[in-house]
């Protein structure tokens, strides 16, 4: 049998333990909530929701402004809200620019929230 050392993720690439069973780390918790902060307004948790309902996964802000009762001023200050917390990505394409969601940072919160399962009483 050979001995083959394992590679270690870096911190970006894996995911972190749910909370229940490992206290979070300074650098982990500073992250997360930097992202748990900017879906703490209800306009970006709205703006995350819709742009991830978009056929394809993207979306235009030329598409993001209708659905709220805002600027498109106000609108792009949340889009550049949720791209800085990691949690949106976008491309300029010619006049608009395009927001899609980053999977791995919505993988990482659902990853930390995830409840311990009780062990099972047999009767």
């Amino acid at each position: 049998m050979s001995k083959q050392a394992l590679p270690v993720l870096p911190p970006d690439q894996g995911c972190c333990a749910p909370m229940a069973r490992r206290p979070l780390g300074e650098t982990d918790a500073a992250e997360l909530s930097r992202m748990f902060k900017a879906l703490s307004d209800p306009v970006r948790l709205r703006l995350l929701s819709l742009i991830a309902s978009y056929e394809g996964g993207e979306a235009c802000v030329c598409d993001l402004t209708g659905p709220f009762d805002v600027s498109q001023p106000t609108i792009s200050h949340h889009l550049k809200v949720l791209r800085e917390a990691g949690l949106v990505d976008s491309e300029r394409r010619g006049t608009w620019v395009y927001y899609w969601v980053l999977p791995a940072a919505l993988n990482r919160l659902s990853t930390l929230l995830q409840a311990p399962v009780p062990p099972r009483v047999h009767t």
